[in-house]
């Protein structure tokens, strides 16, 4: 497998979230603060060996390839916050990485087309839905857009399909024009001597694969999260619990063992759709009793759900058999697979072991 970690760079400050959480808010900030909201329930989670790091420390990028490399990870897909008429954030450790040209290891970018909310980052009261920044998509922005990730994309550590630099669209519904965006792509990078864009939409629903592949795009990333809540095996099987959520008791609590039934489906052997490992979720650092827990994974479980992706994805050609694991540190979200303080490195190395 051709194993891709999405990657999130808010583990440093920036004046904006100093501005709206208080001053040195990371995504750390979160992590630190949760507290366990159910019987049963892991909270706060603490980093292991690479402590509660800041991404600017080159050393901490390094260790982190390393890491992944050693896994079998093939590269990084970080999070890009473009908001329009450039305005980024948490621009600063890839930039970083593309200056340096350190650490020597393979990365892409996957567009965060979304506004900011509140409730996404940082609220844990669910009563909060405030715009921090508005995702825009103004005229000429296009061509502005591609010009600033160029040369991200001629960078010869930059992860490709077919000869393509690979990028993600989070929301590709949400392109004003998707069509036209992704030709207008496709048409600079040509024109910049590369053979075009690989172009990959974002679902949480398996249904939306064909949907998505109709707006133009190469292929589809189905992480299957939308599905799990949807499920009626789920909700039968926790309805008691569902029943606390709508009160406001405890957050939306499925069994990771009940999900790895719905993580993985049938479409993930199509050529053109890409499958997700996700190694564990629990989204309440982030949103308290608003939050998504998928409870009491294992490294064991975890293996489960790789060998079953791994099975998808034996017969596409080389090149297509990219898997996204989501993700390496999306640790508001309980969703990483860094080492931590209660399982180290175990999950690694499943991942190791079973892509050999």
């Amino acid at each position: 497998m051709r194993i891709i970690a999405y990657y999130l760079p808010q583990f440093h400050t920036i004046p904006e979230n100093d501005r709206w959480w208080g001053k040195g808010f990371t995504e750390w900030t979160s992590v630190r603060r949760a507290r366990p909201l159910f019987p049963g329930h892991r909270q706060p989670v603490e980093p292991g060996e690479l402590g509660y790091y800041n991404l600017l420390d080159a050393d901490t990028r390094r260790r982190q390839a390393d890491l992944a490399r050693e896994a079998g990870v093939e590269g990084f897909c970080y999070w890009h916050y473009w908001f329009g008429d450039g305005r980024q954030l948490l621009e600063k450790p890839l930039q970083q990485v593309l200056q340096s040209g350190q650490p020597d290891y393979p990365f892409c970018i996957g567009w965060a087309n979304e506004d900011w909310r509140a409730k996404v980052w940082s609220d844990t009261t669910g009563k909060s839905d405030r715009v921090l920044i508005r995702q825009t998509y103004p005229e000429g922005d296009t061509e502005q857009h591609f010009r600033s990730v160029l040369p991200l994309f001629l960078d010869r550590r930059y992860i490709r399909v077919n000869g393509k630099p690979l990028v993600v669209i989070y929301r590709p519904f949400d392109l004003p024009d998707a069509r036209g965006f992704i030709a207008r792509w496709n048409e600079m990078a040509r024109e910049a001597g590369l053979e075009g864009i690989f172009f990959v939409g974002h679902t949480l629903y398996s249904a939306e694969a064909d949907k998505i592949r109709n707006l133009g795009f190469d292929a589809v990333n189905v992480v299957r999260l939308g599905d799990c809540r949807r499920s009626r095996r789920m909700i039968v099987r926790h309805c008691v619990n569902l029943m606390l959520y709508a009160l406001h008791l405890i957050p939306f609590v499925y069994s990771y063992r009940a999900a790895n039934r719905v993580l993985t489906g049938p479409e993930g052997r199509r050529a053109d759709v890409f499958p997700s490992l996700i190694p564990r979720w629990d989204h309440t650092p982030r949103s308290g009793r608003r939050g998504f827990v998928l409870n009491s994974s294992t490294p064991d479980l975890f293996r489960e759900q790789i060998r079953t992706v791994r099975k998808q994805t034996e017969q596409k050609e080389e090149e297509l058999r990219i898997v996204f694991l989501k993700s390496w540190n999306e640790w508001g979200e309980g969703n990483y697979i860094e080492p931590d303080s209660l399982w180290g490195k175990q999950y690694l190395q499943v991942l190791k072991e079973e892509n050999l």
